[in-house]
């Protein structure tokens, strides 16, 4: 199973934060397939940093490699299909990751419950 980490889901594991539940802590670290880090949490984490609402590592992609995700692109497909979603949620971040978990086939890691309505595999954190 390769996983999509919400971007919440990866702060809580890059700073090890009790918020990440032991059992998809250890679901990413056990994955048997390719955990992916969407450029779309990258840009999130970029303007909320910029903005002062978050503190994240300065070096975003040292601290992925060191944690052997991959960086997942945003493609035409990923984008024309977030725009297509049904309105189940409205934060364009979220919509980028539900239209990325549907088109790659991943099971997404979130503890967002708007997630739901969308019928993604969905490990809870």
């Amino acid at each position: 199973m390769s996983l999509l980490l919400d971007t919440h889901a990866l702060l809580w594991w890059l700073s090890d934060a009790p918020a990440l539940k032991a059992e998809a802590r250890e679901t990413i670290a056990e994955a048997s397939g390719v955990v992916y880090v969407s450029a779309a949490s990258a840009w999130e984490i970029s303007i909320k940093k910029a903005l002062g609402k978050l503190d994240s590592p300065d070096d975003l992609q040292a601290a992925l490699v060191a944690s052997h995700f991959q960086s997942l692109p945003i493609t035409i497909v990923h984008a024309t299909n977030a725009g297509q979603l049904p309105r189940h949620h409205d934060d364009p971040f979220d919509r980028m990751l539900i239209a990325q978990a549907q088109a790659e086939q991943l099971t997404l890691v979130t503890h967002d419950t708007m997630f739901r309505p969308y019928g993604i595999p969905i490990i809870w954190t």
